[in-house]
């Protein structure tokens, strides 16, 4: 039976960032690097008599630890509004909220796309339909399930491939109110690759939907 954890949980995050940063020589297949979980904010219901209001009234800011190369910084994020979800965005980063994309502002060829799943959503259908999307770039492994130390805590699908043109992960992941969602990363090899992997995970693992 595979290993249900990737092999990143049990090295250094200061390693993992240098195998990131590597995509310019040699691609690693490795899982995106392990980072401080956010804490959310509890959802509260709209006032009797009243329109419907986003659920959680969150802070416009957050600041997030991160432990990169130079140590663990605080790195403050702002609160953006998505298609049917908010989410906390990082200085670096930029979002399209029509088209659900996060990407670094320097680089838009390092992105995730953000898609809100329906309530009957197929997981079978979904993990035949990620395997042969990231066939394409690379051997795809399965690291679903339970995730130590990482910013998703968990996830129902987690498919990764790694190649000649750098990472690509596809996860359906569910938030704490219970909404579900698929990610689509794009993480090419090249030396922006370690300046997105970890904010952006941090940023996913923020996402709330609005109903």
């Amino acid at each position: 039976m595979k290993n249900r954890y990737p092999l990143w949980i049990s090295i250094p995050f200061v390693v993992l960032v240098f195998i990131l940063s590597a995509c310019t020589g040699e691609t690693e297949s490795s899982a995106p690097p392990e980072t401080a979980a956010p804490e959310t904010e509890s959802a509260s219901s709209p006032l009797s008599g009243q329109e419907p209001v986003e659920e959680a009234t969150r802070p416009e800011t957050e600041s997030f630890e991160l432990m990169t190369t130079e140590g663990n910084q605080s790195l403050e994020a702002v609160l953006h509004q998505g298609e049917g979800f908010s989410l906390y965005v990082f200085e670096k980063f930029a979002f399209d909220a029509a088209a659900g994309r996060l990407s670094l502002s320097s680089n838009p060829d390092y992105y995730v796309d953000i898609e809100p799943l329906p309530s009957d959503y197929d997981s079978a259908q979904l993990k035949a339909a990620g395997k042969e999307e990231l066939s394409q770039f690379g051997e795809v492994s399965d690291y679903s399930g339970e995730l130590v130390e990482h910013p998703l805590v968990s996830t129902e699908l987690y498919l990764q491939a790694s190649g000649a043109e750098g990472i690509s992960d596809y996860i359906v992941w569910a938030s704490e109110t219970g909404a579900v969602f698929l990610f689509r990363i794009h993480n090419p090899k090249g030396e922006d690759a370690s300046d997105f992997a970890g904010p952006v995970l941090i940023s996913l693992s923020t996402v709330l939907s609005d109903t």
